[in-house]
């Protein structure tokens, strides 16, 4: 539908005004670089449909935040154009509007922005609403749109009704469309759009545009501390020698031509290796399993080394060292294969020395300090704090000293970091900066500080420190209470295990006490892994002692944890923005509208961002006379460094990648949306081939029909079902999740859902409905078509484990001794569950819609009470709730939040006395106990 309203666009510079008159005039798919504003774009198109007043516009894909984003930006364009027909964004997110009220915002138009699950099912219900009134689909995070999506069902039913809509879709996210066979007219298949275009930074329009009015950027290259630098290059070589492991163990599954420690250093690196390894998991050894998972800790370790404080990040190992340690008494040798490493022993030593050194000396005697002796706090501080607080220093100073003319910039000063926890850090550390200890006070490394005003985190880092010695004590008592059960038996039920009577457990730690030279780092263990000494209680207690507050850290502001917001008026103002420091993690596309709300002169880049760095180009591109100073700090041969020039360098060769698909790619002329079948095929659906006695062929050219319970649409299954010519008809079922004939009834169950099911004891109550009303039930059992069609790992079973009573063979061998006459499908993919459903329908009566729904209610009751699916199953996981009794709990109460805060007596009252006592306790149990 043409749009003749005139409308007013804010699009100040001319790569976007030539995307969007692109965009605007022909459906297809625009890959922009990231940071280039495709927010921006993607408002303004639909602002034009939306002043014309009678277009029924769809979102898909759009997250809640980019939701309220667009809304808000529909009503500033509304309020700027001043016309009374644009009605701005509607949401459909939730169950809880209803089939009415959905069918009559469909019927007034607009702008839609609705899930995808919702959607699909609206789609397919007759009379809600008609594919042929949509005006167009806007289709956001194009990447995400693989052959099996949800969005691609609802675009497939669309374009198959409606020739005329429009399709135009979006992403900011290029190296996706470059993994694959033509990876790109794949993408450009399932939108069923034929044209791409591509905008990348070095665009000949987008570079003319960017460099006309460049900011003043200052790099800040920090050098890190030798210890940190130490522990980086033992990190990387742990990383190193794993991808040896595994390229050496792994060779004939994976393809090896991109292992490199370069892109190890990417956060997609070990969902690439585990993706790959998916098809063969349960042939590769427990070694290969154990490595995959330790490269995503070995990253984490490495980005942690660089945005924690000493303390955090040595308390982050020690959770590592102890979600590795073996149970007390356990043979198997759990630890991770690169804690046997030497760069181990280097990673734990110095990440302890950053914190603190030396162990406590038992003694009342601690001398003139508050310090025992033989514990020194050592505190290392982050680099990158002391260059912050210089830089905004100068940035005070160019304020006061030398005032600028009056522009239409704030002088606000903007703090990015790559996440909530750095901004809370950088916080806590400008707020106690200035605040000075006595000498005794401030560790190891004072003696540096000469300068009076030099800031300083020791405040900071010894209220850390405290905290950390008060979670390590709380941490010992957790852990004897998690890894040792018999603790909290009875003594006559404690006893050692047999084998090793008389001698100590080959994986016993041997704990040093006193200050013997041996504790004071870690140490290795028998089998050689690395092994933390470990404090005593009463060390510990000693240790809190002597780090107290002092009056000096006592009077430091804390941070604010709860404020009720009372007396507003007697405590708050209104900030001066040339005054004001905002610090504030990355947030893709909200970075655009942060910049334009608050307007900043300076921005300090804590954290390096490729995106970032390009939203500032555009927003000081847009501004003719806002002046802005970018900040751009980063450690200098850093991992940070290596990855923030590999995430440039990626995104380039992807578009490069991109271009020369687009020069060589062929025109697919297939766009309707209908499945390439026989002609005759379509007409001779079903065939009544029993003509004796005087009968006649039957034909019917009505496709095949399947009921589907809309709970199921989370699955790619009725999308397959529908791509071969099956018509989908969405009902809220009772009894089984697919209905095929007036006969025959399926209880679908992935391998995560049958596990759950068989635990829960839903699965015995689901078989038994469908015998009491349906002649041949059916269960498939799915398994992911990424993965190895295999129940349980070859390798677990040849460790010599046998066969227990709770393996899932097990409990289907006694299902089918439950119900002998149910029939089990195996199916390896939804593709493969496609066809074995299409050659069970085959000269088989089509279902009843109608009787489906009423199958399993009781006399009166209606289907359209139901209660939420997923609080549901969390239910029924409570101990204590079995399917005899967990509708009366949902009867009783709106959610799980008060159920836990009920009293036992309360509980009782419910569901009755040893259930009730049951439930209580689990909700109560406190895990120290």
């Amino acid at each position: 539908m043409s749009v003749t309203t005139p409308v007013k666009i804010s699009l100040p510079l001319t790569y976007q005004q030539d995307l969007f008159n692109e965009i605007k005039e022909e459906d297809g798919l625009v890959i922009l670089a990231r940071g280039l504003g495709v927010a921006r774009i993607v408002t303004s198109l639909l602002h034009t449909y939306d002043v014309a007043g009678d277009n029924l516009v769809i979102i898909l894909g759009a997250d809640e935040r980019e939701n309220e984003r667009i809304g808000e930006s529909l009503v500033e364009q509304a309020a700027i154009t001043k016309v009374s027909k644009a009605k701005g964004l509607n949401i459909v997110n939730t169950d809880a509007m209803t089939v009415g009220m959905r069918q009559k915002m469909y019927a007034r138009g607009g702008i839609f922005s609705i899930t995808s699950r919702i959607l699909v099912v609206d789609m397919l219900t007759k009379g809600l609403i008609n594919p042929e009134t949509i005006t167009g689909f806007v289709v956001l995070h194009a990447e995400r749109v693989i052959a099996t999506s949800l969005q691609a069902f609802i675009l497939r039913i669309f374009r198959q009704k409606n020739k005329d809509g429009f399709i135009k879709a979006f992403s900011d996210n290029p190296e996706p469309f470059t993994t694959g066979f033509s990876p790109l007219a794949t993408m450009m298949r399932n939108l069923f759009v034929r044209r791409s275009m591509l905008w990348p930074r070095f665009h000949v329009t987008v570079s003319k545009s960017l460099e006309a009015r460049k900011p003043e950027v200052i790099e800040l290259e920090v050098s890190m501390t030798d210890s940190m630098r130490d522990i980086q290059t033992a990190v990387l070589e742990c990383i190193e020698v794993s991808i040896s492991e595994l390229r050496r163990s792994n060779s004939q599954h994976l393809e090896l031509e991109d292992w490199t420690l370069d892109s190890a250093l990417h956060k997609s690196f070990d969902v690439i290796i585990r993706r790959q390894l998916d098809p063969v998991w349960h042939r590769v050894s427990y070694k290969t399993r154990q490595i995959v998972a330790d490269l995503t800790v070995l990253r984490g370790i490495l980005h942690s080394l660089l945005t924690y404080d000493c303390v955090s990040f040595h308390r982050y190992l020690e959770t590592i060292m102890a979600a590795n340690a073996p149970p007390p008494g356990s043979t198997r040798q759990t630890e991770s294969p690169w804690l046997y490493l030497d760069a181990a022993h280097t990673i734990f030593a110095l990440a302890k020395s950053r914190a603190y050194t030396g162990t406590y000396v038992r003694g009342n005697d601690r001398g003139t300090s508050e310090i025992p002796r033989g514990l020194v706090p050592v505190l290392e501080e982050q680099p990158k704090w002391a260059v912050l607080a210089e830089v905004l220093r100068e940035i005070e100073h160019d304020i006061y000293v030398n005032p600028v003319p009056l522009e239409t910039s704030n002088g606000t000063t903007l703090i990015m970091c790559s996440d909530q926890a750095t901004c809370r850090q950088i916080r806590e550390y400008l707020q106690t900066m200035d605040e000075k200890l006595p000498k005794e006070n401030q560790g190891s490394n004072a003696e540096e500080e000469e300068d009076e005003g030099h800031p300083s985190a020791a405040i900071m880092l010894r209220r850390k420190l405290r905290a950390y010695f008060a979670w390590k004590r709380d941490f010992a008592k957790a852990s004897a209470t998690l890894l040792n059960p018999q603790q909290s038996l009875p003594p006559a039920q404690k006893r050692e295990p047999e084998s090793y009577r008389g001698r100590a457990p080959p994986n016993k730690r041997r704990r040093v006490r006193g200050g013997a030279a041996a504790a004071a780092g870690p140490s290795r263990g028998s089998g050689g892994a690395i092994q933390i000494p470990e404090d005593q209680p009463n060390q510990l207690a000693e240790m809190v002692a002597s780090i107290q507050a002092t009056e000096v850290e006592q009077q430091a502001k804390q941070e604010i944890a709860d404020d009720p917001m009372e007396d507003m008026e007697d405590y708050y103002e209104m900030f001066d923005m040339k005054e004001l420091v905002v610090v504030h993690p990355y947030n893709e596309d909200n970075d655009e509208y942060l910049l334009e709300e608050l307007r900043p002169r300076f921005v300090i880049m804590y954290d390096p961002d490729a995106a970032f760095i390009r939203r500032v180009e555009v927003y000081r591109s847009s501004h003719n006379e806002r002046n802005i100073r970018v900040y751009f700090m980063f450690y200098g041969e850093s991992v940070e460094e290596r990855r923030y020039l590999s995430a440039v360098r990626k995104e380039k060769d992807a578009f490069t990648k991109l271009i020369r698909e687009r020069s060589s790619m062929a025109l697919t002329l297939t766009h309707e949306g209908q499945a390439v079948s026989d002609p005759q095929e379509q007409f001779l659906r079903t065939v009544n081939t029993r003509i004796a006695g005087g009968g006649k062929l039957a034909a019917t050219a009505e496709p095949p029909r399947v009921i589907v319970d809309v709970r199921e649409f989370r699955s790619s299954l009725p999308s397959l079902l529908h791509g071969r010519n099956m018509t989908i008809v969405p009902c809220m079922l009772t009894v089984g999740d697919y209905i095929l004939t007036p006969d025959i009834v399926v209880e679908r169950k992935s391998i995560k859902d049958l596990i759950s099911s068989f635990k829960d004891g839903r699965l015995y109550n689901q078989c038994e409905t469908m015998f009491n009303h349906y002649k041949y039930p059916m269960l498939l059992i799915e398994f992911d078509q990424n993965k190895s069609f295999n129940l349980e790992p070859f390798a677990d079973m040849s460790a010599g484990q046998g066969i227990g009573s709770n393996d899932l063979q097990t409990k289907i061998v006694l299902l089918t001794i439950a119900f002998p006459k149910l029939r089990i499908i195996w199916s390896s993919s939804p593709y493969q569950t496609a066809e074995i459903f299409e050659q069970l329908k085959k000269n088989l009566d089509e279902p009843d819609p109608v009787k489906a729904v009423q199958v399993g209610l009781e006399e009166g009751e209606e289907r359209a009470n139901i209660w939420n699916q997923t609080p549901q199953d969390m239910l029924r996981a409570v101990p204590g709730i079995t399917i005899k009794n967990y509708k009366n709990v949902m009867m009783e109460l709106e959610n799980m939040m008060e159920l836990a805060n009920l009293e036992e007596n309360e509980i009782i009252e419910i569901i009755g006395a040893e259930v009730g006592r049951q439930v209580y306790r689990f909700f109560n149990k406190s895990v120290f106990e």
